[in-house]
């Protein structure tokens, strides 16, 4: 009986390792560090969905958060993890990437003030100061804010805290933040004794949008594993919303550094916000925040959908 096991145990290990070998390599690379936006991307991986699919995955964090989709344009890694307003102004400049799934299903970025500050509306910004991190877009989800409640970008003071975003705001030296992520900054915020009130985009005159999406190379959209890594993320996001609590303790396995009180908020208030079907594309969303996008200035062309975006067969 002891060799039988023994053969059983070696047969499974052998087996184990031939479909290790044949599974097929996919670099993937992530927009930022690990966070609870990532979610159905690592239960995926950690329930084994991605290897019963005949894939080896690697996710990869970037040295600079501006680089996974030009090294996914240039040939460089198989999938990225991007935003969809990005990728409209990197089709308008003609980088060859396109969406073929999306992870979280809206807005995340927001307006945001302390709760017991002055500014109780939108139109309460006139004459005050908001800070931003990264500009272009920032600029244009404030413009169509502001032009909602009769202001112009005029009538405020724009001030670059880098990411410094609840710190800048704590410390007064700006009475308003754009760009903040409602799922992390108020929660951020709210830890440290100082709750924060947003204004979300998607009210205030900015069409919505997916936050979070997976973009390809367009020479690369006949492949198979794509769809393969498409319907096990698929899967991953289905098992996250069943069982949210055993999601979270396969999210943070091996990862204690995750394990804190401002993830643990992520993670709740991200929740609703992952598509539970990733591949589907919502088209009419698509060309509608194109045409919001170029009457902002910020492409010049609104290139056919097919071309930057598609619902894989």
């Amino acid at each position: 009986m002891k060799h039988l096991a023994a053969s059983i145990v070696l047969a499974l290990t052998v087996l184990a390792s031939a479909q290790s070998a044949s599974a097929e390599k996919m670099t993937v690379l992530l927009d930022w560090f690990i966070n609870p936006d990532h979610a159905p991307l690592y239960v995926a991986l950690e329930r084994g969905y991605f290897r019963e699919a005949g894939l080896d995955v690697e996710f990869k964090a970037p040295a600079d958060p501006n680089d996974p989709p030009k090294l996914v344009a240039a040939g460089k890694a198989d999938l990225a993890i991007s935003y969809q307003p990005q990728l409209h102004m990197q089709a308008d400049r003609g980088l060859p990437l396109v969406r073929v799934a999306t992870l979280v299903a809206t807005p995340l970025s927001s307006l945001v003030v302390l709760r017991d500050g002055p500014v109780k509306t939108v139109a309460d910004l006139k004459g005050k100061t908001v800070g931003f991190s990264v500009g272009g877009f920032e600029d244009a989800i404030l413009r169509a804010m502001l032009e909602k409640n009769g202001l112009t970008l005029q009538d405020v003071k724009l001030v670059n805290v880098n990411f410094s975003l609840s710190p800048a705001l704590i410390s007064g030296k700006v009475d308003a933040v754009i760009g903040a992520y409602r799922n992390f900054e108020l929660n951020q915020l709210d830890i440290l004794k100082k709750p924060g009130r947003a204004f979300y985009v998607e009210e205030e005159g900015v069409p919505a949008y997916d936050e979070l999406i997976v973009v390809a190379n367009r020479k690369d959209l006949g492949n198979a594993s794509i769809r393969k890594f498409v319907d096990a993320v698929e899967r991953g996001a289905q098992y996250l919303v069943n069982h949210p609590n055993k999601s979270w303790k396969l999210f943070i396995k091996g990862r204690k550094d995750l394990n804190d009180e401002l993830n643990k908020r992520a993670w709740r208030d991200t929740l609703p916000r992952f598509a539970l079907r990733p591949g589907a594309l919502d088209r009419k969303r698509y060309e509608n925040f194109a045409g919001f996008l170029k009457k902002q200035g910020l492409i010049k062309n609104t290139p056919p959908l097919s071309d930057f975006a598609v619902e894989l067969k």
